[in-house]
């Protein structure tokens, strides 16, 4: 069942395609599995194939092409998209020496009277190859291929109030799991069997909902790997007086809220101590500042500000817009905390503000998803600013 209803989908729709007109494309093949959701409602694990929805000017529906066993088995039952908007090439296209899915896509385009507009393609999504695009070439030679990467994006970037009620009991969920990571940290235990319990709660979800998967597994560096953010785990046992980086999300219906924490085995070094506290005035500094007018390097300068009275310098953004997210990541590409973004807040945007501090042998990250509201922000989730100690 869509989680919004039809109105809701028709206003992107219609935000999309007045991008598209600003930029002079006729046609837009989605192929993003975030934007494909966001337009139609679309969730299926299908996206290992090739898949497009298509948004067109002259079309006030879009239209899903994809694997047959997704569009008429899936596509057809859970979005809003009339079953002649729904599109299916054969099994013997996928993963084929000869066929290629985009080959019937071309096809259908012609058909269908674009095979000599301007057609917008996402260039940068992960799930749009260097083959799909050759292949769409060949098989449109009178088309112009133009870079439509990030319009639906860009839409996306200020949620409705239904989408941020999703992200709030995200956010209750990944309080859960974050709590559910910290009592099973201890001493002896496998780091595996810790992530098994963050994932069992973040599916679980709370009594009154239940969860998603989510677009990253549980980042959760250790020891003298934890000032490396991206690691997962392995079957190792955690050891007495080290310290651990978590970072998870929540997901309901496809929105997360995501949040970091630095969990420490035993009293914490004086260090660890020092950047953790630098940490959080800092986030609190950035946070203060959040508010619709503000710039985000605005945001990230008040947080540069604070950490320099001690000396401390950061390289890379302390932030991002999130939302409707697939794997592998829960970032919507378009707004970034950092020097140089000169995007205007507004109400509604989304952030995870996640100021990590990251060094040879250890490392301290302490994070908040947020909204911008009219006068300020409100937080996401509800989970205490400071490192998580097991005695």
């Amino acid at each position: 069942m869509m989680p919004f209803e039809k109105s809701e989908y028709l206003q992107r729709l219609a935000k999309v395609k007045e991008s598209m007109s600003a930029k002079g494309i006729d046609v837009l093949l989605v192929t993003n599995p975030a934007n494909m959701c966001y337009l139609t409602g679309y969730d299926a694990w299908s996206f290992y194939v090739h898949q497009v929805v298509v948004v067109a000017l002259d079309d006030e529906m879009p239209r899903f092409i994809g694997r047959y066993m997704d569009a008429f088995c899936g596509a057809v039952k859970t979005t809003w998209l009339a079953k002649d908007h729904v599109h299916a090439y054969s099994d013997d296209h996928v993963q084929s020496l000869v066929k290629h899915p985009m080959d019937y896509m071309a096809k259908l385009l012609a058909e269908l009277g674009y095979g000599d507009k301007t057609i917008g393609v996402e260039m940068d999504s992960y799930y749009f190859t260097a083959m799909a695009y050759e292949r769409l070439r060949i098989g449109l030679p009178g088309a112009k291929l133009v870079n439509g990467d990030l319009i639906v994006n860009w839409v996306k970037i200020i949620k409705s109030d239904g989408e941020i009620e999703l992200m709030r009991r995200a956010g209750k969920i990944v309080a859960k799991a974050m709590s559910a990571g910290a009592e099973a940290f201890k001493a002896g235990v496998r780091q595996c069997d810790v992530a098994a319990a963050i994932t069992q709660a973040q599916i679980q979800g709370t009594e009154e909902f239940g969860g998603d998967y989510t677009a990253i597994v549980p980042l959760m560096p250790y020891g003298e790997t934890a000032g490396a953010p991206h690691l997962t785990w392995d079957e190792s046992r955690y050891t007495d007086n080290t310290s651990m980086y978590i970072e998870i999300a929540g997901a309901y219906k496809r929105y997360h809220c995501p949040m970091a924490r630095t969990a420490c085995l035993g009293k914490p070094s004086p260090e660890i101590e020092r950047v953790a506290q630098i940490t959080i005035e800092g986030l609190n500094a950035a946070l203060d500042t959040v508010k619709p007018g503000v710039t985000c390097e605005e945001v990230e300068g008040a947080w540069r500000k604070t950490i320099a009275k001690y000396g401390v310098e950061k390289e890379s953004r302390i932030g991002y817009s999130t939302g409707l997210a697939y794997q592998p990541d829960w970032g919507e590409h378009t707004a970034s905390l950092r020097p140089g973004d000169k995007t205007v807040l507004q109400p509604n945007m989304t952030f995870h503000c996640i100021p990590g501090m990251y060094f040879d042998d250890f490392g301290v990250s302490i994070s908040q998803c947020f909204r911008v509201t009219e006068t300020g922000h409100e937080k996401m989730s509800q989970f205490p600013f400071e490192l998580i100690v097991k005695k």
